[in-house]
């Protein structure tokens, strides 16, 4: 028997409706109907609670392989929002170093604190060295924007390039 059916009977031998399971799940009442319909599964969270709910354990709710497939999706959509979140950071500070006033100008004796783009200091080599990184940061952002833009399946070349990102 398959989860969408088991879950059925479970909810349907306790007299629930969908609305009320998912009341008691504290999930939407669309959820339940995706589980029970076959076009979705809960997460590991979500199964615990359906677990506890109904006094079942999550084998008996699931195949192990199917377990050990919500658990892998699972774990690669935590991972990318990480990811994300660590790329989200990494741009926010490539323009806090362009924009803040970070570098050291030396003005009649005094040391004023400047921007990237009044920092004169540097010789042409480590200015350009500073701008191509800058601007690589930015460039691979927006590509990884677009690629999520345009929800680009990552498999084959784009997995590559989404880990490069």
């Amino acid at each position: 028997m398959e989860f969408n059916e088991k879950l059925q009977e479970l909810r349907k031998s306790k007299g629930l409706t969908q609305e009320e399971l998912a009341e008691a799940l504290y999930v939407s009442r669309t959820a339940i109907s995706k589980w029970e319909s076959g076009r979705g599964y809960p997460s590991i969270d979500s199964l615990k609670e359906i677990s506890k709910f109904f006094s079942v354990t999550i084998d008996e709710l699931l195949s192990s392989e199917k377990i050990v497939n919500i658990a892998e999706r699972e774990n690669k959509s935590n991972i990318r929002n990480i990811c994300d979140l660590l790329f989200r950071i990494t741009d926010l500070m490539s323009i806090l170093l362009i924009i803040l006033p970070l570098y050291p100008k030396t003005v009649n004796d005094f040391v004023y604190s400047v921007s990237l783009f009044s920092y004169s200091d540097l010789t042409p080599v480590n200015r350009t060295a500073y701008w191509t990184v800058f601007i690589l940061l930015i460039l691979f952002g927006a590509v990884k924007v677009i690629l999520n833009q345009v929800k680009i399946e990552k498999d084959g070349i784009f997995s590559r390039i989404y880990l490069l990102l």
